[in-house]
């Protein structure tokens, strides 16, 4: 997708909203406010996190326009503000300042690159603005965020933890980790060894490189000197297509394995099949089981929305059951109840309408979500999720497990 296309798409996208109400499809109630509340989504359209923002977004809108259809938040229309934050601390932070400062928004959304993240969230909690991330490096949620932070994702420990037993599992004995330059790097790279360890499984050596190379060769000839049965590529889809690359022209045939984000269907396509012949990959795992996950199945049109698709889901939903239980579109608000429509006893909802019927009832609700239950710990991270291990067959990726 190019640069142009996503700004025509973001034009159009609020000439879209903003029809609603004008051509009569928006309810009454909502036709009767003036003013619509604008939500702000932060997410990258461009750059290495190019392929999962759109679909994301794409989420968070079906959601939002469910949530208009029946009626709107505190009886006004919903418009998502959107901003691409090209996977770029620095344009993350000129774009987060235009949504908290100029359309003063109560809660931004889709953060995906840890960097960013990291960059943005100071913003959020100093003005009480509500973030709701993706983002997976343990650092964090270990900032001082005042509880204006919640992740679906799992954080770096627990990922880096599973991922290693998998790898343990599959027989390995010398594995080799290559990582980006990035905040979630030296801890997943210390969080497997010690698992790898406790498995009976070595890591022979770990490497950080620099994102900007056009070729990693010095890099793949370091790992291949430690004779490695598999080497764990820890970076985004610009960089391990290279690295990919790299590591089939200089003959290694042991075992790829890398994150689901950074060998996508888009990389698999601009590689020849036998460079991406077994690769395995892994994410998080939608709750493939909950009545939630089958709203957003039918919500997208799509047979199998993946972890990304359906944790946008659920910061919509959530974003918009906390305004409501508070009364107020507030950041502050959503800080205060975002845990009481999501977890303890109350009615379990699988869709922001009908958590909202609920609550206009003046019942109490927990939100199951599309991406599993959505129970935070204190400090904002997801308590516990599934992962999915795929493996890359003739250009495709074929189901290894969910476990």
């Amino acid at each position: 997708m190019t640069n142009q296309r996503i700004a025509l798409s973001r034009r159009g996208f609020v000439k879209r909203v903003g029809a609603l109400a004008v051509a009569g499809l928006a309810p009454a109630v909502v036709r009767g406010q003036g003013t619509p509340m604008q939500l702000g989504v932060l997410t990258p359209l461009t750059g290495a996190g190019g392929f999962d923002g759109p679909r994301m977004l794409k989420a968070m809108q079906g959601v939002i326009d469910e949530v208009n259809a029946a009626g709107g938040l505190l009886g006004r229309k919903v418009e998502l503000v959107v901003e691409d934050d090209q996977t770029n601390p620095e344009s993350a932070v000129r774009a987060a300042r235009k949504l908290i400062d100029v359309t003063k928004v109560p809660a931004i959304m889709g953060t995906w690159a840890s960097a960013v993240t990291t960059a943005v969230a100071p913003l959020c909690w100093e003005s009480r603005t509500f973030l709701t991330t993706v983002s997976g490096a343990d650092s964090i949620t270990k900032l001082p965020h005042q509880g204006y932070l919640i992740r679906t994702q799992p954080n770096n420990y627990l990922q880096a933890a599973k991922h290693a037993e998998f790898i343990a599992a599959l027989g390995v004995k010398r594995c080799f980790m290559m990582s980006i330059q990035a905040p979630f790097s030296q801890p997943t790279q210390e969080r497997a060894t010690e698992v790898l360890k406790q498995k009976g499984s070595e890591m022979v050596g770990t490497l950080i490189y620099d994102k900007d190379k056009t070729t990693y060769r010095s890099e793949v000839d370091q790992a291949l000197k430690t004779q490695p049965d598999l080497i764990y590529l820890n970076g985004y889809a610009p960089d391990v297509t290279i690295l990919l690359r790299d590591l089939y022209r200089a003959g290694y045939t042991g075992t790829r394995f890398s994150q689901s984000y950074a060998v996508t269907s888009k990389v698999l396509e601009s590689l020849p099949f036998e460079v991406t012949e077994g690769v395995i990959t892994v994410q998080p795992s939608a709750d493939v089981t909950s009545p939630a996950y089958e709203l957003a199945r039918k919500r997208l049109g799509i047979a199998e929305p993946d972890s990304y698709e359906t944790q946008a889901t659920d910061w919509a939903s959530l974003v918009s059951l906390a305004i409501a239980r508070a009364k107020a579109a507030t950041g502050t608000g959503i800080h205060d109840n975002v845990r009481k429509i999501s977890q303890g006893s109350g009615t379990k909802v699988y869709s922001a309408v009908e958590g909202l019927k609920l609550l206009s009832q003046g019942k109490e609700i927990n939100y199951e979500g599309a991406s599993g239950p959505c129970d935070f710990t204190d400090i904002g991270d997801i308590l516990d999720c599934k992962f999915r291990y795929n493996k890359v067959s003739g250009g495709k990726f074929v189901l290894l497990k969910v476990a």
